[in-house]
């Protein structure tokens, strides 16, 4: 009986896969990355970014829209933004423009992070800047100067009735704005409405008593819904995105400036060798039912604009550790312990239990076993004992049957793929992580002007020193 980890994956998934390969000395490839060398020049543990994987996703997305558009003979145009929370980095952030999308906003300053952007010719004033959050003064002035500065584009998504006067205050020239459907929330939620957003039933009165009649000053554009939990094929998304199509359509019949619908974000991306999603499906029917109400209700279809995130940046990242060594606690239990920290590096997993793509490095040809991995903080939370298809782990066993093994000499490196959408900004970039564990070093791959990959250290594995200045020691 074949019991190695290459037998078990193979026998699990069709391998090899989009993304994931073995070369002729059995290490994983990462996107054709031949990560073992990348290991064998940066070390572990290692955060790799590889930004073409950016565009790739952004393509795909605008291709499957223009090909349901096309099906479905649709009237609109589609928008594609990038929702800059997922990842605030320059280098994610340009690169996702080179593709020409547009950008939504969640605080304050994030408009700071739109001009220079501006300054540097990454962005135009026609660029698309969709303001989403709840908003306090200093993110209501920065949005009406740049309205005021000329940008024509930009939308406040307004998420409570009493955003508007905050314009009407500071703007000084014709805008345009949005406004959130408070979505209702899952069954199983604790809570029954979305705290984002205005009321469903509210949106027609408002519309009535504080925008109609105000064309000149300022005109409804957008109408705007997210659900967290994404966008999935069940009941309960396509009774929440009715409901708002369903609201255009009355809307539009009084209000002829509205145009547009934005679904949000919420396409899932790959967390396990076995996921399956039907993108194409999914857009055609998102296509088709908007295209069928407004037809019923003989009104113009919209524009449609989506805010990805995830879907942009989360399957271009990678974590790559080392196994530090075993520990047999029980009868039942192998720990892996890996030289860094799930809590520090990949919050969601303690956060949220989320689960990422993860496979091992190497040592495919050794036998696999059920471990567990550890990090290396005290608390007994830094874990991660099941994966996306199945409520366990396996891995190869860290020795060969041959002693003579040449492989039994390096350690195993383990791989957590696609952890590129929030995981920097919930753990905290660069500031004080828990035990003092210290963030690690941060590599980039892009492709440079001929298409060549090229690799470079974005930021250095955090030092001693800079905890020490953050926590007052060093003055």
């Amino acid at each position: 009986m074949n019991n190695t980890y290459t037998s078990l994956v193979k026998q699990t998934f069709h391998f090899p896969q989009e993304g994931f390969d073995q070369n002729e000395e059995g290490y994983l490839e990462y996107n054709g990355l031949d990560v073992k060398s990348l290991i064998d020049k940066y070390g572990t543990p290692l955060k790799l970014t590889y930004l073409p994987k950016i565009g790739m996703q952004i393509n795909k997305a605008k291709h499957l829209f223009e090909q349901a558009f096309k099906r479905h003979k649709y009237e609109g145009e589609y928008f594609y933004c990038y929702c800059t929370k997922s990842s605030h980095f320059s280098f994610i952030v340009e690169e996702a423009l080179k593709h020409n999308v547009h950008l939504e906003t969640s605080y304050a300053y994030d408009i700071e992070i739109i001009n220079r952007l501006y300054q540097r010719r990454k962005i135009n004033k026609e660029t698309y800047i969709i303001c989403n959050g709840y908003k306090q003064k200093n993110y209501t002035s920065r949005i009406a100067k740049l309205i005021n500065a000329g940008f024509k584009n930009v939308i406040p998504i307004l998420d409570n009735i009493e955003e508007l006067t905050a314009y009407k205050r500071s703007v000084k020239q014709p805008f345009r704005l949005g406004i959130r459907v408070a979505a209702e929330e899952e069954p199983n939620f604790p809570f029954y409405t979305s705290r984002l957003g205005i009321r469903a039933k509210d949106i027609l009165e408002f519309y009535v008593d504080d925008i109609e009649g105000y064309e000149e000053k300022f005109q409804l554009k957008m109408l705007h819904i997210f659900l967290n939990k994404g966008i999935k094929d069940d009941i309960y998304y396509w009774s929440e995105l009715n409901k708002i199509i369903n609201l255009y359509c009355q809307l539009k019949k009084i209000c002829p400036e509205l145009d547009s619908i934005n679904i949000g974000g919420g396409f899932p991306i790959k967390h396990s060798l076995g996921f399956e999603y039907d993108y194409q499906f999914m857009i055609n029917e998102i296509v088709s039912n908007i295209k069928k109400a407004c037809k019923k209700a003989k009104v113009p279809m919209p524009n449609i604009y989506t805010e990805f995130g995830s879907f942009t940046v989360g399957e271009s990242m990678a974590h790559i550790y080392s196994v530090l060594g075993q520990k047999i606690q029980n009868d039942r239990e192998c720990w892996y312990m890996i030289d860094s920290s799930f809590i520090t590096t990949l919050p969601d997993t303690w956060g949220i239990g989320e689960k990422f793509l993860m496979l091992p490095i190497n040592k495919w040809d050794n036998e696999y076993h059920r471990v567990v991995l550890g990090g290396i903080t005290c608390d007994s939370h830094d874990y991660y004992d099941s994966e996306e298809h199945i409520n366990e782990v396996f891995l190869p066993k860290l020795k060969s049957n041959n002693p003579d093994d040449a492989d039994n000499k390096e350690p195993l490196y383990v791989g957590f793929f696609h952890t590129g959408a929030y995981q920097d900004q919930i753990s905290g970039y660069g500031g004080i992580k828990h035990c003092l564990i210290p963030s690690p070093k941060h590599v980039i791959v892009e492709a440079d002007k001929s298409g060549k990959l090229v690799d470079w250290v974005y930021a250095k594995e955090q030092s001693a020193q800079s905890m020490l200045k953050i926590l007052g020691y060093l003055r």
